[in-house]
């Protein structure tokens, strides 16, 4: 099946556009610095201008007693890796070990993220190479599980409960809402999780919108349980220990119905597994690589050719490292061959391939790399955009 790919882009409605217009008059912001307000304003150092290289800056929210803090990005536009990698911005619940409500990069600017407690903690780092504008956020306080298309996730501690979508069920949940779900249980007991209902928007890689289990109280993937979307519901989830973290992400394109789960705490001695779901999307083991575009440098070493492309358009991009300044976007291909094809710097070409697990892009002997024409970009277009 044909996925789509670079989908276009709605706003949403959960958050306002700024122009950057409208700050020139603004002195640059400084790097982190403490936050003691109801309301305000965080920029990455030296915005709306470049970031510098090799910096980490924190900026600590602090709202009245008894809210939470709503965070909305404006603008974002660091560094773009698939891992976020490189230059990222970190947002924390609380000020001290508490959890990583998203990590953030490139040009996509994530849902209201809110927190628990009346505090909350941006972190921004960047590392000696490519940079960006950087990004502005505003953060504002609010009622605790205050309902709406902005607001969902929270703290659940009680022995059972329920958790859902925005909107569920009178209609489809929002675009670009990230949700975070923190369940604690008592140290001698466990967690159960079932999807009563699941909708939520289906692609092979589930990049888009998707809901994502961990183990422990932050997102880590190192310990996560499984990524999820699709229209099945996933088979049931039972944690290792006395946490799990869910979170549920959508763009700022296509929505669906959602979903309604529920949860309950379980004795440890309940057997602490998870059955991959057979008709859940989940992430496959090959990466499949489908790009267009032009040849920046190529050097032959061995019986390899290596790339670095300037990309015109992606239709499959597995896990390809992409790196990002301003709205070019580059990415490094090695071309493995007995007999090097004749790729030349400034010329177009269709690179089919795969990616490994560093991101870097390889194409094999039975793979192909062929010239870019023009003419091919309308039927690349509507093939992208077909269905099964």
């Amino acid at each position: 099946m044909l996925e789509k790919q670079n989908k276009p882009k709605l706003q949403s409605n959960s958050s306002v556009i700024v122009s950057r217009r409208c700050h020139c008059g603004r002195q640059p912001f400084g790097c982190g610095g403490n936050m003691t307000a109801d309301a305000g304003m965080i920029g990455s150092q030296g915005y709306p201008g470049v970031y510098p290289a090799n910096t980490r800056c924190a900026w600590r929210i602090a709202v009245r007693e008894g809210k939470v803090v709503v965070l909305n990005f404006q603008f974002l536009d660091l560094e773009s890796d698939n891992l976020c990698r490189y230059d990222y911005v970190d947002v924390y619940n609380g000020h001290v070990n508490g959890q990583r409500l998203g990590r953030f990069c490139g040009t996509f600017r994530p849902g209201a993220l809110v927190s628990t407690g009346n505090k909350m903690l941006l972190q921004m780092v960047s590392d000696a190479n490519t940079a960006g504008s950087g990004f502005l956020a505003v953060f504002s306080a609010a009622h605790p599980h205050e309902r709406g298309e902005q607001y969902c996730g929270g703290r659940l501690t009680k022995p059972s409960g329920t958790f859902k979508t925005p909107n569920w069920p009178e209609k489809d949940y929002p675009a670009g809402v990230t949700c975070s779900w923190h369940i604690v249980a008592p140290k001698n007991q466990i967690i159960e999780v079932k999807f009563e209902k699941f909708d939520v928007e289906r692609d092979n890689y589930c990049r888009y919108d998707y809901v994502a289990i961990f183990n422990g109280g932050e997102i880590n993937d190192a310990k996560r349980i499984g990524k999820y979307c699709g229209d099945s519901p996933p088979a049931p989830v039972f944690s290792e220990g006395n946490q799990l973290f869910i979170q549920f992400l959508s763009d700022l394109s296509l929505t669906a119905d959602g979903f309604i789960g529920h949860y309950k705490f379980r004795p440890r001695k309940f057997p602490s597994t998870t059955t991959p779901p057979s008709t859940t999307t989940q992430l496959p083991t090959t990466r499949p690589l489908f790009i267009t575009g032009t040849v920046i440098s190529a050097m032959i070493r061995g019986r390899s050719l290596h790339t670095t492309v300037s990309i015109i358009s992606v239709y499959k991009e597995g896990s390809l490292a992409i790196q990002q300044a301003g709205k070019t976007m580059s990415a490094k291909i090695t071309i493995l061959c007995k007999k090097c094809p004749s790729v030349r710097r400034g010329l177009n070409y269709i690179f089919m391939g795969q990616t490994n697990e560093e991101g870097r892009g390889m194409v094999s002997p039975h793979h192909f790399v062929t010239p870019f024409k023009a003419k091919d970009q309308r039927v690349f277009n509507t093939l992208k955009n077909q269905r099964c």
